[in-house]
């Protein structure tokens, strides 16, 4: 059964008197649109807004006959010019007087290193506020380089310690490809990490200089074609936390690089933040938001 093709939108227009003697098209319309100018008439030719009997006409010289239906579509709204963020291929997922939350994609930096200063979330997103002369963005947290999604920033100092001092109430959930399957299908990982002296984190016991507590719930969705698409919650905020975690249990995220096998069919940390809930720093209302697993990440559960 083949499905009849959508039909176009009707084309807003100004129905003109019908020409009551025959001749070109130009002078008639200078006449009916008097006084507009005659420029301005022929910019409307030349735009393909003027309609003969329900066809665009754009020669002067059109021949018009009595009782033909003469109408003006109404002009075509200018595309807006891609703003800063959009040229960075960086989605906004919310944003007000308070708060933006970006949609960042995988490889790009959250805030500016010794390395990189100007490809950053943070200078895209300040950039694009100094081109609306809006105050500068304040960093409330980050993702790592290769990980995609959902990343706050407040619009002052004083927001930020609002959210932060709310952080309890905030849930961050994660969505991750992992090399095979759990043994439980669902649990919390639960242990001490400290960084080392190559930047690196790892396990160690709560006694170790620098040791922070880190808490990781997940949840297996799916599991084909030897990885598992992991739904995680964050319960502390620890940097690679959730990369140590499953690479404890011999699951590690695909396509890492630092903790991993090396497996990395996707080209890409295999690791998105999928969900942000907070209570909005001025009207504390819930704001909840949801970013869907990027297309790399779904051709590797798919089937």
């Amino acid at each position: 059964m083949t499905r009849n093709a959508p039909k176009s939108p009707p084309v807003a227009e100004e129905r003109l008197p019908a020409p009551t003697e025959p001749g070109p098209l130009l002078p008639w319309l200078l006449a009916a649109l008097k006084p507009m100018s005659r420029t301005k008439v022929k910019e409307w030719l030349a735009d393909g807004r003027v309609h003969v009997n329900g066809k665009s006409v754009t020669r002067h010289d059109h021949a018009l006959s009595p009782g033909d239906r003469v109408a003006v579509a109404a002009a075509s709204p200018k595309p807006k010019p891609p703003t800063m963020l959009e040229r960075a291929g960086i989605a906004v997922a919310y944003a007000d007087a308070a708060v933006t939350v970006l949609d960042k994609p995988a490889g790009l930096l959250s805030v500016a290193t010794e390395a990189e200063k100007l490809d950053t979330a943070y200078s895209w997103l300040s950039a694009d506020r100094e081109s609306r002369r809006l105050s500068p963005p304040v960093v409330v947290h980050r993702l790592d380089r290769d990980t995609s999604g959902l990343l706050m920033f407040a619009h002052s100092l004083e927001l930020r310690e609002t959210l932060q001092a709310d952080w309890d109430q905030l849930t961050k959930r994660y969505q991750a490809v992992v090399e095979g399957t759990p043994r439980d299908a669902e649990g919390l990982v639960e242990d001490y990490l400290h960084e080392g002296r190559d930047l690196k984190m790892r396990r160690c016991v709560s006694s170790e200089p620098g040791a922070k507590l880190a808490r990781t719930k997940y949840k297996v969705l799916k599991s084909v074609n030897g990885v598992s698409l992991v739904e995680i919650e964050l319960l502390t905020g620890r940097k690679h936390q959730i990369r140590v975690h499953f690479a404890a249990l011999g699951h590690p995220v695909v396509g890492d690089s630092i903790y991993g096998t090396g497996f990395d069919p996707a080209g890409r940390l295999a690791l998105h933040a999928c969900e942000l809930h907070f209570p909005h720093p001025v009207t504390e209302k819930l704001i909840s938001l949801r970013s869907p697993l990027p297309a790399a990440l779904k051709r590797l559960t798919a089937g």
